[in-house]
């Protein structure tokens, strides 16, 4: 089959290549001090950072969901890249890791230059926000499972911790404090549900106003998952635990960092909903329980720690840009998560 033919069948190597020399030019531009190799070998490769004692490398491979639906129909494409960054750094901060490189996978049909462009625009800025390389990645062009400019989108990161200090939740105590992170919207969870009650049953556009709020449905459905690195990272030495609030929500996540004979009880009017909630809960009839279940409910990350390092925590917070406040606290009992209130 020659090359004419494949492009014919769904594959255009010609773009393929024209695709390849602009992410190159983005990979190349989040290069660090850690960076081995060449930019488009076989394997991305990252030194360990030197000085470490007992360094383990932790990993996690995640990817942005239906939220790409949204990209695509706004036409932008560069905040679902950043999303897919910040959500993977998340998941190994709570751990206690700092991250050393990241890798991609984009999948999809026909996808003009541009479209891929814009994606890892996206993915190289959330690298270099986090002195993180983006060591490789693969984009893959599959006809037939794809229909035209439509694509998936994941990605893989790579930490490091010393041994010592790695977070597992072991060192949560009953009499610790719940301090939640403000997100800002959905991060990259429960798009599914969010797109058929404000798109299908409400009706509305991404240029309409959101219901109860001072933005469009557009921006807040695009709004970029918030990265917690900044506003944590100077106090983990003071944390006993994280947790990432993801798909599962407050209860599903915060259960998982939960050691044996402790109990976490959510004061629930603690925080108001953001209006993206409120208007998904409202205008889809959600029930409550579903709401909590498929949700982050404005809260991206929980905190758990003694009550005399919620200052220090909330002000690292304060610098960072996030608003924080304590959400409840840990008491004995068994390994669950309680709503108060």
């Amino acid at each position: 089959m020659t090359s004419s033919q494949y492009a014919a069948a769904g594959v255009d190597l010609t773009q393929a290549e024209l695709a390849k020399a602009e992410i190159g030019r983005l990979v190349a531009g989040t290069r660090t001090g850690l960076s081995l190799g060449d930019v488009g070998a076989f394997g991305g490769m990252v030194r360990i950072p030197a000085g470490m004692r007992s360094p383990v490398l932790v990993m996690s491979t995640d990817g942005v969901g239906t939220k790409v639906l949204v990209a695509q129909q706004a036409g932008r494409y560069d905040t679902v890249g950043e999303d897919l960054v910040n959500h993977s750094v998340n998941d190994i901060l709570v751990h206690g890791a700092t991250p050393i490189a990241f890798m991609d996978y984009i999948a999809g049909h026909r996808l003009p230059v541009e479209m891929i462009a814009g994606v890892v625009e996206g993915i190289a800025r959330g690298c270099r926000a986090h002195a993180m390389a983006l060591a490789g990645g693969e984009t893959a062009a599959m006809p037939g499972l794809y229909a035209e400019r439509t694509f998936d989108l994941a990605g893989t990161i790579i930490g490091v911790v010393e041994e010592s200090d790695a977070l597992h939740g072991d060192l949560i105590r009953p009499g610790d404090v719940l301090l939640a992170y403000a997100s800002t919207g959905l991060h990259t969870n429960g798009y599914t549900l969010a797109r058929r009650v404000l798109l299908e049953q409400l009706g509305l556009t991404l240029e309409s106003p959101l219901p109860g709020g001072n933005t469009s449905v557009g921006t807040a459905l695009l709004a970029i998952h918030q990265s917690y690195m900044a506003a944590i990272s100077p106090v983990l030495t003071q944390v006993h635990g994280l947790a990432h609030i993801t798909g599962g929500g407050i209860g599903g996540n915060l259960v998982r960092v939960l050691p044996a004979g402790c109990e976490a009880v959510v004061e629930s009017g603690s925080w108001q909903w953001p209006a993206l909630f409120q208007a998904i809960a409202d205008g889809g009839g959600v029930s409550l329980d579903e709401m909590r279940d498929v949700f982050n409910l404005g809260v991206g990350m929980i905190a758990i720690l003694p009550a005399g390092a919620v200052t220090d925590a909330s002000a690292s917070a304060a610098r960072a840009g996030v608003a924080t406040w304590v959400v409840g606290n840990v008491r004995s009992g068994s390994q669950h998560v309680v709503f108060a209130g």
